[in-house]
């Protein structure tokens, strides 16, 4: 009776808010949110969701297009020095709602303001930019005002770095490094800044209609100032937070909303139905998720032994059976459809066969690298603790499961225990060393395969299994303090690193995690992102 009850007020709030009650709406897209916003201040936005909806109302210079391209956004032009140092973007002519244009100077004051607050992102600027002076300010040891970035016109803005970073491009389209109306900004009332929609200003295709930080609905119109709004064809977003894929799937069934997640079960529910299944598509969103190896761990120390679990783990198993959400086996460090060669669009982990000869299902080569690892050791028998998170969903239950059965399967005498955790726990395990193989994960944080690779890198907090490799090293600190500049120079070098790390097996790589996502029919254009925006709803359209 309380699901029933529950099930009806649901019901009954997206019909108060769906897409049915109101003719003015009837352009309106209706989309699902899987949890509130919390911010749309980019100097604070720490979470996909609030990165989304802030994405569909403020561009920066570039942007993410469709298949994770870097496109023209306020910016409709730019050069960069010879020693790769320097960028200069030209900025197109732009409003922002309130009527005020879209300035160099608005850049400069937002930048400024990420450094001097040091807040979370704001290692972007520093660590991986190297943007000038950006670390001193950040460590409060010098002004804000010293930034290397300027305004020589309201339509120029001129960046300077310490040292060339080939990838910098890919991180200009992140929030952190939207502008913000300095002049606008100044007239709140202090920490007020994007808490209402009379509070926040738009430059993008959409802009704030309806909102309170953490309400259940948002609303969105569009942007009639927009520079670019004569490729808008939507009247605005209606988003709906709905934490249950249950209740997202009924609100989908019966049309107030035309966008949902789902996940698990209903997954194979929707594919064995017709009438939902041509709905259905899935969407890389960053993530991947892998085994790590406490190498303290005398056993897990032996390079064959770790070869061998990796080898012994049926990955396409694990994702069609256990996972089952469109994720895709990993076979590399790096996802694909994710970092692009800036000349010519390759993909950099396009091939999951790269690395074929340290990554693959093989029970033969498993067992072989364990018999290897038996005499190295001097033992016929090896307990492993397994740690993962249990309230991280059903999915991570499952894998474990599987993982413990696999593994015992196609490596005789090996025995795991599976330790479940809170996700509290497993990072705090983690950070401490107590666990022998963690089922770990990570979300990139920019476009550029070092997000990644910089994981494993000696010293990295993240690194939690503390493997190290003195060769790894120098490859990560030479590409991320910008000896190469020469962008052939710098793919190879990432390359050769990511084989170190998978041909010594300091990881077993298990899925990229993508979303499965119900489409209504006549809805066309939503463009996914695997880093940072997660959709954007510019070139969007509804019959």
């Amino acid at each position: 009776m309380k699901k029933f009850l529950t099930l009806l007020l649901a019901l009954a709030t997206f019909t108060a808010a769906g897409c049915g009650g109101n003719s003015s709406d009837k352009n309106y897209l209706p989309v699902m949110l899987e949890r509130s916003v919390i911010s749309l201040d980019s100097s604070y936005v720490i979470d996909t969701t609030s990165m989304e909806v802030l994405g569909n109302c403020v561009e920066g210079l570039l942007r993410l297009g469709r298949d994770g391209k870097i496109v023209p956004a306020l910016a409709d032009s730019y050069e960069i020095s010879e020693d790769g140092k320097i960028y200069t973007f030209h900025l197109r002519d732009a409003k922002w709602t309130n009527g005020d244009e879209v300035t160099a100077q608005d850049f400069v004051f937002a930048w400024r303001r990420v450094c001097r607050d040091a807040n979370e992102y704001a290692y972007l600027f520093s660590d991986i930019a190297h943007v000038k002076n950006a670390a001193a300010i950040i460590s409060n040891r010098i002004s804000a005002v010293t930034l290397g970035v300027s305004a020589p016109d309201s339509k120029t803005l001129v960046v300077e770095l310490e040292a060339p970073v080939p990838f910098f491009l890919s991180l200009v389209p992140l929030h952190i490094f939207y502008p913000v109306n300095e002049k606008f900004y100044n007239s709140l009332a202090a920490k007020t800044y994007a808490a209402t929609p009379e509070k926040f200003l738009s430059n993008g295709a959409f802009v704030l209609e309806d909102y309170q930080p953490g309400a259940a609905s948002i609303r969105l119109k569009k942007n009639d100032a927009y520079w670019d709004a004569a490729n808008v064809h939507l009247d605005g977003l209606k988003y709906q937070v709905v934490t249950s894929p249950d209740e997202a799937l009924t609100a989908f069934k019966n049309g107030t909303l035309k966008v949902v997640k789902i996940s698990g079960e209903q997954v194979q529910s929707v594919r064995n139905d017709e009438s939902l299944a041509k709905n259905l598509m899935t969407a890389d969103v960053g993530h991947m998720h892998f085994l790590a190896f406490n190498v303290k761990n005398e056993n897990l120390a032996n390079q064959n032994l770790r070869l061998a679990i990796t080898h012994a783990i049926d990955r396409e198993s694990l994702v069609d059976n256990y996972v089952m959400d469109g994720s895709k086996p990993a076979y590399t460090a790096v996802r694909p459809n994710f970092a692009f060669y800036r000349d010519n669009g390759e993909d950099f982990a396009a091939d999951q066969t790269k690395f074929a000869e340290y990554v693959n299902f093989d029970a033969a080569k498993a067992r072989s690298h364990l018999e290897l690892a038996k005499t190295e050791l001097g033992a016929e028998n090896f307990k492993l603790d397994l740690l993962y998170s249990r309230d991280a969903g059903d999915t991570f239950v499952k894998v474990a499961q599987a993982l413990k059965a696999q593994l015992e399967e196609n490596l005789p005498g090996v025995t795991i225990n599976l330790q479940p955790a809170t996700t509290a726990e497993r990072l705090d395990k983690s950070a401490r060393q107590r666990f022998d193989i963690v089922l770990d994960g990570w979300h990139p944080d920019y476009a550029d395969p070092t997000t990644y690779l910089t994981l494993w890198q000696t010293g990295n907090a993240n690194n939690f299994g503390h493997w190290s490799n003195a060769r790894y090293d120098e490859i990560i600190s030479d590409c991320m303090s910008g000896d190469y500049f020469n962008y052939e120079d710098y793919w190879a070098a990432l390359y050769e690193a990511e084989g170190i790390v998978l041909r010594e097996a300091a990881i077993a790589p298990l899925f990229f995690v993508s979303q499965t996502i119900l489409i209504a029919d006549g809805v066309k254009g939503i463009e996914f992102n695997a880093v940072n925006l997660p959709r954007v709803f510019k070139n969007a359209t509804m019959e």
